[in-house]
């Protein structure tokens, strides 16, 4: 194993004359590490495929509820999670299929690793929406916060996720984590009024859609060189 490979750098050889260290666990991380090894350039194949899916999803939904006037924090809510769970459907949909066409299983120890680091930034974004969904009254007031705390919550499930794979995506998590913190200073400077539900729909299209896209492109380009 490479001392140098970045996956690898992220984790601790367990050592044979440890006595707190069972044999079993020990056994498992070592499995662990050749997987995530093994399978790192697989995830970065899978990633470009669905930054682009989840780019057209995002345009489109943003579209969509622009056009058809879709307002109220309710609403918004609602059709944002009903988007954000397409996306995740997407996503799973490609993923299985790429370790299926490279011969290997879906739900191995490396993938619940990365589900588990991106599972609590996710899990609280969904239930941030929960008074939004509600319909309460101040909620239907900060509806437009909704975005700029996404985009935040968002950026943290990438970082996390970043650990278990090429240093790319962690950077791309931390776009969103700016994007999405400038987005909440700019929307509650005194200076400026409080933006309406469309421009929450542009803000969710936007950086859901161009982020995906610039990422995708990114993944597509330098696939072949083997960048970072």
């Amino acid at each position: 194993m490479d001392p140098a490979n970045p996956v690898l750098a992220k984790f601790t050889l367990p050592r044979k004359d440890d006595p707190a260290m069972d044999p079993r666990d020990a056994l498992d991380q070592l499995e662990t590490i050749r997987l995530l090894m093994e399978r790192s350039a697989l995830y970065r194949r899978a990633l470009g495929p669905m930054c682009l899916a989840i780019g057209s999803l995002g345009g489109a939904a943003a579209l969509a509820a622009y056009y058809l006037g879709i307002e109220g924090s309710t609403a918004f809510a609602l059709w944002w999670l009903s988007t954000a769970a397409v996306a995740l459907a997407l996503a799973f949909f490609i993923a299985r299929r790429q370790a299926i066409g490279a011969g290997e299983p879906f739900w191995s120890p490396p993938t619940r690793r990365v589900a588990a680091a991106v599972l609590p930034p996710l899990a609280a974004g969904a239930l941030l929406a929960i008074p939004f969904l509600l319909g309460e009254s101040w909620a239907r007031r900060v509806v437009w916060l909704l975005p700029a705390l996404w985009m935040v919550l968002y950026g943290c499930a990438l970082h996390a996720a970043g650990f278990f794979m090429r240093r790319g995506i962690r950077l791309f998590g931390w776009t969103y984590l700016l994007a999405g913190s400038g987005l909440l200073l700019w929307w509650t400077c005194p200076l400026n009024q409080f933006p309406p539900v469309g421009d929450a729909h542009i803000a969710m299209g936007l950086g859901f859609s161009l982020g995906h896209f610039a990422y995708g492109a990114y993944l597509h380009f330098t696939e072949k060189d083997g960048t970072p």
